[in-house]
Order: structure tokens, then C-alpha cells, then sequence
């Protein structure tokens, strides 16, 4: 998809040359999986506190092989 952004040159620049980018494209690419794992990670931590778990749950009953 073609997309025609604004962005600050000295950031672009700065991107390419600190992830030692061979484009500019490689470094937005980057920044934007980085940005999508940050996204999700913060999803997860938000149930930390919040899941509701079975204390009488055996875990290591599942380990044991039949």
C-alpha cells in the first residue's frame, strides 16, 4: 500500500542510522513492529491483577504422563 507521509527528516534520519538501516523504509518498517509488540505487551500486563485462577488447581497433576 502506498503510503505518502510528513515526518521529521532528523528522526527518519536518526532511525536509519542508530538501527543501521540500509533505507528509510527499513527503519519505519521497524519502528512500526516495535511499536504494534509495545501496543500488545501493554495489553497483557493490564490483566496482571485481573484474571481470577483456581487456588485448589493442581498444575503439576497435567505433568504427569498417562
Amino acid at each position: 500500500m502506498a503510503t505518502n507521509l510528513q515526518l521529521e527528516d532528523r528522526l527518519i534520519e536518526r532511525a536509519v542510522k542508530l538501527g543501521k538501516h540500509k533505507t528509510k523504509r527499513a527503519a519505519v518498517t521497524q519502528a512500526l513492529k516495535e511499536y504494534i509488540e509495545h501496543l500488545e505487551q501493554q495489553k497483557i500486563l493490564a490483566l496482571f491483577g485481573n484474571v481470577e485462577y483456581d487456588p485448589e488447581f493442581d498444575y503439576k497433576k497435567q505433568r504427569k504422563r498417562a
